[in-house]
């Protein structure tokens, strides 16, 4: 999966590679350097390449862990920027077992619920460039 997700257009034309994806969907890291092609008129990292390195990942992390029984859809999204972007950016993300569980117990009567994900994307130095915020819908599948 993380071969097909470094060879995804949106991914591979960016500049943006995954760097790691846990065989049990509960961790990725991905990473963006700073290309021609990915940098803005004033220099830096382009912002849509910065969202783009995030906005798959708890969506596809949240629905290959719960598995089949759910629907998993983003459903909202906010990115803050909060430096220029210079050098080499990454994102971490993990899925803790705790939020699996919540999202268990609020869809178990069949209702929906929209939970909130956020990721910062750091610099080599680690300080934050962007903050990412992601929505997801989730409810159980009606069998």
């Amino acid at each position: 999966m993380r071969r097909l997700l470094n060879l995804w257009p949106p991914f591979l034309f960016a500049g943006i590679r995954v760097t790691a994806l846990a065989d049990d969907f509960r961790q990725a890291r991905v990473e963006l350097r700073m290309r021609p092609w990915n940098r803005n008129y004033v220099g830096t990292h382009f912002g849509g390449s910065l969202f783009a390195m995030t906005d798959p990942f708890w969506m596809v992390l949240v629905m290959h862990a719960l598995g089949r029984d759910y629907i998993v859809w983003d459903q909202a999204a906010e990115i803050v920027f909060l430096k220029p972007g210079r050098s080499t950016v990454r994102a971490s993300f993990d899925l803790d077992q705790d939020v699996l569980d919540q999202l268990r117990r609020a869809t178990a009567d069949g209702g929906k619920v929209l939970h909130w994900f956020e990721t910062e994307v750091l610099d080599q130095a680690g300080d934050p460039v962007v903050r990412v915020r992601k929505q997801l819908y989730v409810r159980r599948k009606n069998r």
